[in-house]
């Protein structure tokens, strides 16, 4: 298979998606219903761009398997899945907030972090427009830029993204985390967007990202950019990325993090 034919067809259904999502927002955004707790929010649109997405995958790419956020997987037949996230950031999107996306990316093998080998992936980014597209071997692109991760700066010069999840025990334990990394980096921030944060740390806007609680869909496309931008990404004491914990950014920063996140048991709830 060619990464760039994938990346051109995750490229033009995450910008048809990101159309729907813009000139479709009302002034007034509504929660359609919850999920894991009461502030873990889809709206209607959510389940609109993933329609729209899952349509156009079928004819684009008839035959491949797709696993959404919002409705789960569909197995195919050639060896491809679509990992899909049809708003990344919708808490921000609910509110007006310009940092949401659509996450769009193609797997070969077990549509998981620890089995998958991700080919291509875009995120476009639906307020402001810009758009990140990889494709494995292809490098990371924002239009004719080429991105690179920054070079190591050292965990105390380090601007780190994270996020947070949604359970009231999680929170206590990530507000935890937090207050003792805090001191130790030159500063943290939360966009809430996991896909644009790790696009960002492809382009040098963060030197690094760390969180808990990332799903497939969080991940794929942004975490493509980040290894074709010359990062790394890994979960903590030896495991994939992923729900457990994801860390991303040039080598030995994640390294000196991940050691960091290990010591705080950054990866425990409780």
């Amino acid at each position: 298979m060619d990464p760039r034919e994938l990346m051109t067809v995750a490229e033009t259904i995450a910008r048809e998606a990101g159309a729907l999502v813009r000139e479709g927002r009302p002034d007034q955004v509504h929660v359609a219903k919850t999920k894991s707790s009461a502030v873990d929010v889809v709206t209607a649109m959510d389940i609109a761009s993933e329609d729209l997405i899952r349509r156009r995958l079928a004819e684009l790419r008839p035959g491949d398997g797709v696993l959404g956020e919002e409705h789960g997987l569909e197995a195919g037949t050639t060896g491809v899945t679509w990992v899909v996230d049809p708003i990344d950031g919708t808490v921000n999107y609910l509110y007006g907030i310009p940092a949401y996306g659509v996450s769009i990316a193609a797997v070969t093998g077990e549509p998981d972090p620890a089995g998958w080998t991700v080919q291509a992936g875009c995120v476009h980014s639906v307020a402001d427009g810009r758009t990140w597209v990889a494709g494995r071997g292809e490098g990371a692109w924002s239009g004719e830029r080429r991105l690179s991760v920054n070079p190591d700066r050292g965990l105390d010069g380090a601007l780190v993204g994270t996020g947070f999840g949604y359970t009231e025990q999680r929170r206590r334990r990530q507000a935890t985390v937090v207050a003792a990394l805090l001191p130790r980096v030159r500063d943290i921030r939360r966009i809430g967007s996991a896909a644009i944060d790790l696009c960002q740390l492809a382009g040098g806007q963060l030197d690094a990202h760390y969180e808990r609680g990332l799903n497939p869909w969080d991940l794929a496309a942004g975490a493509l950019m980040v290894v074709e931008a010359g990062g790394v990404v890994t979960g903590l004491r030896g495991g994939p990325p992923g729900v457990a914990m994801t860390v991303a950014g040039p080598a030995r920063l994640v390294g000196e993090l991940a050691a960091v996140l290990e010591a705080l048991d950054a990866d425990a709830d409780d």
